[in-house]
């Protein structure tokens, strides 16, 4: 985490291809490298961001109860062909031959792969309910890739899978899982709004998608004001609570708000003109209750409480990881760079030694670095011999929260520079006391 060794590629430049916020800084800060259209190499600073991310999926997905497994990339077109989306699906899916002959592709979603697994091994409504999830590459062949990582062709997704016994037990999934959403989105720096939308070819009778307002988003959205004062906070939740999830679902969704695709000019008028709005959004995730859409094509049933078969109830829940960190950026930057929220930044803090070689600036950056790294936090040292102002300017284009400044002068009176990145405030303070300020900040002792 010394800077000197680290692979951080920046570019001075901003590449051509580079048409909004996100994907120009995360080529600048060398969080990304295009390895064919709408494909990328995630590089060691995108790598960190793209695994805190996940790692908050994961935390709140397993909150409630959800079981985490790992499915392949590639499915057999068998599977897709019981289900009646093999052809359905359109050019958007990766078909592919292997040398046996037989018909593969690149999987874009995993709804009959996870109906096959279920309908293999789970016979009774005893097993149920059951929520099955992943965090996979998938791949879908879009048209015209751009954007960067927001509107690429391989991706990373958190997909989720829940099989329920009847209607009222798959609604409580649903409900469940826009729970965990909201959870996750906050915790991530963002605020996502569930909105009303077409369920594609996904299917299903009742979907939301969750986004994040942005000028570069690729969607039109139309919501009441009133839904951007909402925030789910750090509330208890009993995700077996039905009447609970209900409640918290009523109140994010009872307001208008809904896409291009759902959006309703006779409902919307009913919204007080004040509080109609219009503007762009980012999807980031999206929930679907499909019923029996999957289940009873591929036989996925379970004997009943009765004895006879039962097909269960299905919905499927995306989170779009890897597009997440496109939309954090689009939603947190300014002028200079990257600002990222404390829960997802690759590093906790940056150190910045502004005399390298000087034994007493040396010596205090190594005691900071040391103290943060013994508390379990990661520091970035920058220890190049690089002068202070190409070191700044590194520091906000990859956007660490917090910035501590070592130089001769304030060592002198005892005192290092303590900056915030988001409001560019800065304080002299003591090390030890700079140490404990960042440590405070992410809750360690």
């Amino acid at each position: 985490m010394r800077l000197s060794r680290y692979f951080l590629p920046v570019l001075k430049e901003t590449p051509a291809e580079a048409q909004i916020a996100s994907h120009r800084l995360m080529l600048r800060a060398g969080m990304i490298k295009q390895s064919s259209a709408g494909i990328y190499s995630w590089l060691p600073l995108g790598w960190k961001v793209l695994r805190r991310i996940e790692r908050i999926v994961h935390e709140e997905q397993q909150r409630a109860g959800h079981h985490p497994m790992l499915m392949p990339t590639l499915q057999p077109a068998d599977l897709w062909r019981e289900s009646g989306r093999y052809d359905a699906y359109g050019p958007e899916m990766l078909r592919i031959r292997d040398r046996q002959d037989r018909d593969m592709l690149y999987g874009p979603t995993n709804e009959e792969m996870i109906t096959d697994i279920f309908r293999s091994h789970v016979s009774s409504y005893r097993d149920l309910p059951l929520t099955l999830y992943h965090i996979q590459w998938k791949f879908r062949d879009e048209m015209r890739p751009r954007f960067g990582v927001m509107r690429g062709r391989e991706f990373l997704m958190k997909d989720g899978y829940n099989f329920d016994l009847d209607e009222a037990a798959a609604r409580h999934a649903y409900n469940r899982h826009l729970v965990t959403y909201l959870r996750t989105y906050e915790r991530l720096g963002l605020q996502a709004i569930p909105m009303r939308a077409d369920s594609g070819p996904i299917g299903g009778e009742d979907t939301h998608e969750f986004l994040v307002l942005a000028e570069t988003g690729e969607s039109e959205v139309f919501y009441d004001s009133e839904i951007t004062d909402l925030r789910f906070g750090d509330r208890a939740i009993d995700y077996d609570d039905v009447a609970q999830c209900q409640g918290i679902l009523e109140e994010f969704t009872s307001r208008y708000a809904r896409t291009d695709e759902t959006h309703d000019e006779a409902v919307f008028a009913q919204v007080p003109e004040d509080r109609r709005r219009s503007a762009r959004g980012i999807e980031v995730g999206q929930i679907f209750y499909f019923g029996t859409k999957y289940s009873e094509p591929m036989g996925a049933t379970v004997q009943g409480p009765d004895g006879k078969p039962v097909p269960v109830h299905m919905g499927s829940h995306g989170i779009g990881v890897s597009r997440l960190v496109g939309a954090i950026i689009e939603a947190s930057h300014d002028e200079n760079g990257i600002i990222w929220p404390e829960g997802v930044t690759p590093f906790h803090a940056g150190i910045v030694n502004l005399k390298q070689g000087d034994a007493a600036t040396d010596s205090a950056c190594e005691g900071i670095y040391r103290q943060l790294v013994d508390a379990g936090l990661e520091p970035l040292y920058d220890d190049r011999s690089e002068r202070a102002g190409a070191k700044f300017a590194t520091m906000d284009l990859i956007g660490l929260p917090w910035r501590i400044t070592v130089g001769p002068r304030g060592l002198q009176s005892g005192k290092v520079e303590l900056t915030s990145r988001r409001t560019g405030e800065s304080e002299e303070v003591s090390p030890e006391a700079a140490v404990e300020r960042v440590k405070g900040v992410y809750g360690v002792e």
